[in-house]
């Protein structure tokens, strides 16, 4: 199974607006840790977060992916839309654990 494939599929999905098509690649009960900020539990917190964080699609640039097991670390930035449009580009790296080929948690490390 590749997961950087995976990854890049869903993340496509993110970057054309259609949420859905990327919760599609994550668990019912995938949970995503945005360390020292907060935690999201299941799918339905994903999709309001990506409602708020994503009402303009956010830029990808991923500069480096490692895949161990059922891990793949992505490395590289990311840019949101601020509230008064401005585009912020944020560092990142996130630590992805797969199940059955899905985006079952994430641990996000992010630097502005």
């Amino acid at each position: 199974m590749n997961l950087k494939l995976i990854l890049q599929k869903a993340n496509a999905c993110i970057t054309a607006g259609d949420h859905e098509g990327f919760l599609e690649f994550c668990t019912k009960d995938t949970r995503w840790t945005f360390v020292g900020d907060r935690t999201l539990n299941g799918i339905d917190e994903v999709k309001a977060y990506m409602a708020e964080a994503y009402k303009e699609p956010p830029k990808f640039e991923v500069t480096l992916m490692i895949e161990e097991g059922n891990y793949l670390t992505a490395i590289g930035t990311i840019s949101l839309q601020s509230e008064n449009s401005e585009w912020i580009s944020y560092e990142y790296c996130d630590v992805w654990r797969f199940e059955d080929g899905k985006l079952a948690e994430l641990k996000a490390f992010v630097v502005g």
